[in-house]
């Protein structure tokens, strides 16, 4: 992890959401508005960082306060760690996919909670059980190869959160599997919403540390509260969704000023694999189990939290173009802009809300 100096000259900085469609958000400091600090480093299998601007009461002891939060960021990133990364083998997801326990802790009890409420929601469009869907097309923890109608219909079969439930106890929470199948058999891969929700747990902490202004990314995922060092909304940069643009920040779609929301964009245009002349998308259907050939290419959607903005922009890449805009029409709190490909040309949808720079 690596803290820098508190921005207090009329220096620039560029944030950069590497690995994911989400690009840039700027913040530059001035003598007018001192005290905002920037830490970064590598965590979940991506980058993150955090732009926060010291209480004024406590400016005086700005290098405890910088510690304390540092602290803080390296346990919070412990704790969801422990609870759901599955690139950590003794972590509870891991442990519960490879049936060595049901038993979850709070962190991993939220998460499974949001994912099947998004996965409700969606009318199953949205569904962390589809892990072993990305298995077996190549995109998930294993390395696959196009599979057969048959692999796919053996697979979907043990698909759906709605063959979980949850039940929280004093010590935490047990996962129960429906009758009909064994405990353990459903797989979990919480990628589509840990860093959404990683992203607003850290927005509390900070609140909790009497911090108003700041911007939380964490590969990508952003929660952005108050103003930046300027005294102005937080400044967010989208990618254009076309295929060679694999440096975030590169080529830029649009950029986007936010507050008191939290910002995701999903993609499909840097996840793919070509076998035999044919284009494959990560992006699955759960409820097919095939990858989606419409034509949305990205999908920015800006919301109350990070977590649901996270699980949205993954339900509207799965639902594509026309009934995400319809479901956005039947959900005025939420905002998005959506990307896609019309007579080989690149066009835009944006609802009334979105606020371009």
């Amino acid at each position: 992890m690596k803290i820098h100096r508190i921005l207090k000259s009329a220096s620039k900085m560029l944030l950069l959401a590497l690995g994911t469609a989400l690009a840039a958000a700027s913040c530059t400091g001035n003598e007018s508005n001192p005290g905002y600090v920037v830490t970064e480093g590598f965590a979940q299998g991506s980058t993150y960082r955090i732009i926060y601007h010291i209480p004024d009461s406590l400016l005086q002891d700005s290098v405890a306060f910088n510690n304390a939060a540092e602290d803080s960021i390296a346990v919070w990133f412990k704790r969801i760690d422990n609870a759901v990364s599955g690139y950590n083998k003794n972590s509870e997801i891991s442990m519960y996919n490879s049936g060595l326990t049901s038993n979850v802790g709070s962190i991993f009890a939220d998460i499974f909670e949001e994912s099947l409420k998004y996965y409700e929601i969606s009318g199953g469009l949205f569904d962390p059980s589809a892990a072993p869907l990305f298995d077996i097309w190549g995109f998930g923890f294993k390395n696959g190869t196009e599979p057969s109608k048959q692999a796919i219909d053996s697979v979907k079969a043990l698909v759906g959160m709605n063959k979980l439930s949850l039940n929280r106890t004093s010590k935490g929470a047990v996962i129960s599997t429906c009758d009909s199948l064994a405990s353990n058999v459903i797989q979990l891969n919480f990628n589509a919403i840990a860093q959404g929700y990683t992203s607003d747990y850290f927005g509390r902490g900070l609140e909790m540390m009497g911090i108003e202004d700041y911007l939380v990314e964490i590969g990508g995922e952003m929660l952005c509260k108050g103003v930046n060092s300027k005294g102005e909304l937080w400044k967010v940069g989208i990618d254009k969704p076309v295929d060679g643009n694999n440096i975030s920040g590169q080529m830029i779609q649009a950029v986007i000023a936010v507050s008191g929301k939290g910002i995701v964009t999903s993609g499909n245009y840097r996840k793919f694999y070509i076998k035999d002349g044919q284009k494959y998308s990560h992006t699955i259907n759960p409820l097919t189990g095939y990858p989606v050939t419409h034509s949305l290419l990205s999908a920015t959607v800006i919301a109350p939290s990070s977590t649901e903005a996270d699980a949205y922009a993954t339900m509207f890449m799965v639902m594509g173009l026309e009934d995400s805009q319809k479901f956005l029409e039947a959900h005025p709190e939420l905002d998005a802009l959506l990307v896609y490909q019309e007579d080989d040309k690149l066009k835009q949808f944006a609802t009334p809300g979105i606020v371009f720079e």
